[in-house]
């Protein structure tokens, strides 16, 4: 939140389009990924294939509904590339002129139901993937820090996995990924 706010208003004047929380959480998400590829696989059959991309699928609500465009091989997008994509795919969705090809192919999904004041709950996975990333409300909330207790703006994430095919291990390494991202994106920069 710290980062945006400071940089908020060059992103802007750069990049021509705001810079959002989404494409942080895209961006930790490929990361998360890329540390557990098994997430980002796929049951076939009796094998398993590990996708050599990334393409995230996010949830935009519209009025007549959820639907799901794909932000096609955000690992190799930076931040400005994936708000591009958002913004444009959000408005297609808002129009009603999406297409069925910008629904379909995505490798992971992320749905954040924080939009609509969600603090907890379990999306449900898109098949064929195996996993979906559920953001929630941002709330200030009470939390242990050197000893005192502080108000911090907290987010429950949730991870809703395939667990014919990832156990409880990776889906833990993966959420702690996204959260140490989340709270130090420098860790992007310097791949840590």
């Amino acid at each position: 939140m710290a980062l945006r706010s400071e940089y908020k208003d060059l992103f802007l004047e750069k990049h021509g389009v705001k810079l959002g929380f989404m494409s942080g959480f895209v961006k930790a998400a490929v990361n998360g990924l890329q540390h557990q590829p098994i997430i980002n696989s796929v049951i076939d059959g009796e094998d398993i294939i590990y996708r050599d991309y990334i393409d995230i699928s996010i949830a935009v609500g519209t009025p007549k509904g959820l639907v799901v465009p794909v932000i096609r091989n955000a690992d190799k997008m930076n931040f400005a590339e994936i708000e591009k994509d958002i913004n444009t795919l959000a408005k297609k969705a808002t129009a009603g002129t999406m297409s069925i090809d910008e629904m379909a192919g995505g490798t992971f999904t992320i749905s954040n139901g924080g939009v609509y004041g969600s603090l907890l709950s379990m999306p449900i996975i898109n098949p064929p993937q195996s996993a979906i990333l559920g953001m929630h409300s941002i709330v200030q909330r009470p939390v242990g820090v050197g000893g005192s207790i502080v108000l911090r703006p907290m987010m429950y994430v949730a991870l809703t996995y395939d667990h014919r095919l990832i156990d409880g291990r990776e889906a833990v390494f993966f959420l702690r990924r996204i959260k140490d991202v989340i709270e130090d994106p420098r860790r992007l920069l310097l791949d840590i």
